[in-house]
């Protein structure tokens, strides 16, 4: 009788082993990728379908119940720093400095995550064309299509980018409460100005998360990014 090959002993000895050796990542991809892919094909099919959801003109006017001076003032200012000001430089840059430090593969993922969702942004828009909001002059108009808001998945891209690349390290919570805090910011700053149904917002943030992390899963799928940083 011929004898039975030596276990590998780097091999899982189960599949519930195999299970909790990639819990980490099969939590990522539903709570990162599928659950925001559901989110954003059920609001891009409304979308689709010209169908109205309930509650995109009923917040808009709440919020616009609340304008004021000094609020116009913060959420213009929350606007740029949400694309044009902040986060497209802060993208550039943190770019750069990857690549200067010569992590290339963190560079790689930056790169492709922030790159690769400013094109999707731009060719959904493209595709839904969808009117921006008219329920009132905004004091920051926007002329090009409205879904989904670039604001929302642009912000929503570098937060989770900054927030996977630091997971490993010391400052992952608090980069994780920075990164929801400035999202949520942003995303209300463009409701608050009139140029974006909330749809718009939801759907921006679920395609940036589902990009983001899809392209961490396909680019890190051995190696940690980061190393954890020793106590």
């Amino acid at each position: 009788m011929p004898a039975r090959p030596a276990e590998d002993p780097s091999r899982p000895s189960s599949l519930a082993a195999a299970l909790r050796g990639n819990l980490g990542r099969l939590a990522l991809l539903f709570a990162g990728v599928l659950l925001p892919l559901w989110l954003f094909a059920e609001l891009a099919d409304e979308v689709h379908e010209l169908e109205e959801l309930v509650f995109d003109d009923a917040l808009l006017l709440w919020l616009n119940g609340l304008a004021g001076p000094r609020l116009d003032a913060f959420f213009v200012f929350l606007s740029r720093i949400g694309y044009a000001w902040g986060v497209v430089p802060f993208d550039i840059a943190l770019s750069l400095a990857l690549l200067a430090w010569k992590r290339w593969r963190e560079a790689a993922f930056a790169i492709v995550a922030l790159a690769g969702s400013a094109l999707l942004n731009l060719s959904a828009k493209q595709f839904f064309q969808r009117d921006r909001p008219s329920l009132w002059e905004s004091i920051a108009p926007e002329s090009t299509f409205s879904f989904p808001s670039g604001h929302a998945m642009g912000s929503m891209t570098l937060a989770a980018v900054l927030v996977l690349l630091c997971w490993h390290t010391r400052w992952r919570w608090p980069m994780l409460a920075a990164a929801l805090a400035f999202t949520g910011l942003v995303g209300l700053s463009r409701l608050y100005l009139g140029v974006h149904y909330p749809s718009d917002v939801l759907a921006g943030w679920a395609a940036g998360l589902a990009w983001v992390a899809g392209s961490y899963l396909v680019l890190f799928r051995r190696r940690r990014p980061w190393r954890r940083h020793r106590r």
